[in-house]
C-alpha cells in the first residue's frame, strides 16, 4: 500500500504526485523523491523497481523478507534492513522496514509492522537545511528513528528483570522465576539480533569509506552508531546479570 510519494527540491516539498511521475520528477535537478510503501506486494515492487532502477537483488531481498538487518551497496545506491520490535501480550513481533537509497530517492518498505514513520517526514520537513543534504539524511532519519524506539524496549526488559531480582529469594517462587529468566532472555536474543548486526553496519556509513551518498550525513550516522553501541553494551549486561541469577536461584 503506498503511503507518501512526494518530490522535494532543495529540501522543501515540491509536490505530491502519482507513481507513475516519479521517473519525471528524478530527471529534474536538484530534486528528490521520498516514497513510502507498507506490506508491498509483488506488483508495487516491480513498479518501484522500474521507476528508479533498483537492482533486482535488493528487490528480491525486500520481496521475500526476513532479512538479518544489514546494509548493502549496489553501485551508487544502498539498500539498508532493519527490523522493528513490537511487544504483543508479552511476545514480540518483529517487523521489517527496507530502504533504497539513490543520489536523488528514498523509498522505504515497511513490513508486517504498525509503525510509521509519517512522524520522521514531518520532522525532516520542518527542517529544510537539513533535508536539503538529500537522500542520505533521510536514511539517518529513518534509522535514528528505529533505533530510537529500541531504548523503551530495553527499559521494559530491564524493569522485568529488577522484579525478577526481587523474588529470587522468595519461598516457593524458584520455578516461576526460572521460566520468567529464560523467557527474558529469549527476549534480550531478539533485540541483539536487530541491534549487534546494524551497529556493525552504521560503524561503516560513518567511516571514510562509507558510501558517497552518506558522505555529508556522517556525523548524523555516527550519532546512531553510539546509540546502537549503548543498548548494546545494556544488552551484555542485563545477559550477563540474567546468568548470575539463574545461578542463584538455582
Amino acid at each position: 500500500m503506498l503511503i507518501n510519494c512526494v518530490a522535494y527540491e532543495n529540501g522543501s516539498r515540491l509536490a505530491d504526485m502519482a507513481v507513475e511521475e516519479i521517473s519525471d520528477y528524478l530527471a529534474k535537478p536538484d530534486c528528490f523523491v521520498w516514497v513510502a510503501l507498507r506490506d508491498a506486494t509483488a506488483q508495487e515492487l516491480d513498479q518501484m523497481q522500474e521507476e528508479f532502477a533498483l537492482h533486482e537483488l535488493a528487490v528480491e531481498d525486500a520481496r521475500h523478507g526476513h532479512q538479518r538487518p544489514k546494509i548493502e551497496e549496489y553501485g551508487d545506491s544502498v539498500f539498508a534492513v532493519m527490523h522493528l520490535l513490537e511487544e504483543e501480550e508479552g511476545e514480540f513481533n518483529i517487523g521489517e522496514v527496507n530502504v533504497f537509497v539513490g543520489q536523488n530517492y528514498v523509498l522505504s518498505v515497511r513490513n508486517h509492522s504498525q509503525q510509521g514513520f509519517l512522524g520522521v517526514r514531518e520532522r525532516c520537513e520542518r527542517e529544510p537545511h537539513l533535508l536539503s543534504h538529500g537522500s542520505g539524511f533521510v536514511l539517518y532519519a529513518l534509522m535514528d528513528a528505529v533505533v530510537d524506539r529500541y531504548f523503551p524496549v530495553m527499559d521494559r526488559l530491564e524493569s522485568e528483570l529488577e522484579e525478577i531480582e526481587e523474588q529470587i529469594f522468595a519461598k516457593g517462587a524458584a520455578r516461576s522465576n526460572i521460566k520468567r529468566l529464560y523467557d527474558l532472555k529469549r527476549k534480550i536474543t531478539f533485540l541483539k539480533h536487530a541491534v549487534a548486526p546494524m551497529m556493525e553496519a552504521t560503524g561503516k556509513l560513518s567511516g571514510g569509506r562509507g558510501p558517497a551518498i552518506c558522505a555529508n550525513s556522517r556525523d548524523y550516522f555516527r550519532d546512531v552508531h553510539d546509540h546502537l553501541a549503548r543498548i548494546n553494551a545494556s544488552l551484555e549486561n542485563i545477559r550477563d546479570t540474567i546468568g548470575t541469577a539463574i545461578q542463584v536461584n538455582l
